[in-house]
């Protein structure tokens, strides 16, 4: 393997040429090598931040050249598994966007596959490589919150074009799958714990997809609000309420895009202490750390900020949801 961990990504993803082939083609120790898109005219943007880019028109090939160390998935979602699978039995390392699978049991497979290889396998949930996010859940395990009781979350946007994938059942659409693998999976992160019970569900569907979830869960020791809709105006916040002060995340998850990124720290007496993150890339970040962990061997691969552990509990926590959902629609028919 050479110095720079090699790259290649599988799909033409509008989310990759926007954010991570740029955060793999800048991130140091790593290189972009090469694309595979069934459609050649999709490539000319990926080419326009790399010219030295190589195009493959199938997937398989590219996973079939020797100088690709790792691959990033960005595909639809239903067939995360399987080419992420398909990848490490090609001998790649495989980052895949979240989420990484359609149910938990499923991650059991990638979850064997990483242990008999020795590769890492991890979803793309780049908000852990933030500092805003490293810094909050550094302050909630200092207790600056003191006791946690209560966490509520917000994200949401406006798609209507029900020809996108987030709004088609067959690629694994719907708020929760999108963006919910972020509220769900920051508090868990973020606290350490874990969801024991979903006490409330609201969710509205179209075309067979949630548009609008609304869910209440019962972790460890706190209660847990989240908001998440492909139909509202964009918001996105983390609160996290304790018995002495309330800790606020802003711009959680499109950090530097959607506005200021910055922590709030509240106490009861009113006084507040402001963090600015300002200017950092949590993709390249994900890249570096993604690589370094690759560098590092197989014995680090447990170290890495979201391991297919991680993963597997958010999906869990998602599954659960959807379950508890069909259940109170049942009890009422």
């Amino acid at each position: 393997m050479s110095s720079a961990i090699r790259w290649g990504i599988l799909g033409a993803a509008n989310f990759a040429k926007k954010h991570m082939a740029r955060a793999i083609h800048r991130s140091e120790g790593a290189q972009l090598v090469a694309l595979a898109t069934s459609d050649p005219a999709k490539a000319v943007g990926f080419q326009s931040f790399c010219p030295e880019l190589e195009i493959e028109t199938d997937y398989d090939a590219l996973l079939a050249r020797d100088d690709i160390d790792a691959v990033y998935v960005p595909l639809p979602n239903h067939i995360h598994v399987d080419w992420t699978l398909k990848a490490m039995r090609a001998g790649k390392h495989a980052l895949t966007e979240k989420p990484i699978a359609m149910t938990a049991d499923q991650i059991d497979d990638l979850i064997a596959l990483r242990d008999e290889s020795g590769l890492l396998c991890a979803e793309a949930f780049m908000i852990v490589h933030h500092p805003q996010w490293i810094r909050a859940k550094q302050l909630l395990s200092q207790g600056a919150i003191g006791a946690l009781m209560h966490v509520d979350t917000v994200f949401s946007y406006n798609n209507s074009d029900m020809s996108n994938i987030r709004n088609r059942p067959e690629t694994g659409g719907g708020s929760i799958r999108d963006i919910g693998v972020y509220t769900y999976g920051a508090a868990r992160w973020a606290t350490g714990q874990e969801p024991r019970a979903i006490t409330h569900t609201n969710i509205r569907y179209e075309n067979d997809v949630d548009v609008f979830a609304e869910v209440s869960v019962q972790f460890d020791t706190f209660s847990y609000h989240a908001l998440t809709s492909m139909r509202m105006s964009p918001a996105q916040e983390v609160r996290f309420h304790g018995e002495t002060g309330v800790l606020t995340v802003e711009t959680p998850f499109n950090a530097n895009l959607f506005g200021p990124t910055r922590l709030r720290l509240a106490d009861t007496s009113n006084n507040e202490m402001v963090e600015h993150f300002s200017g950092q890339n949590h993709y390249v970040s994900q890249v570096e750390n993604f690589c370094a962990a690759i560098r590092a061997g197989t014995s680090a691969h447990a170290d890495y900020p979201w391991t297919l552990e991680n993963a597997r509990g958010t999906q869990s926590m998602i599954d659960a949801v959807f379950l508890a959902d069909q259940s109170a629609r049942s009890s009422k028919d």
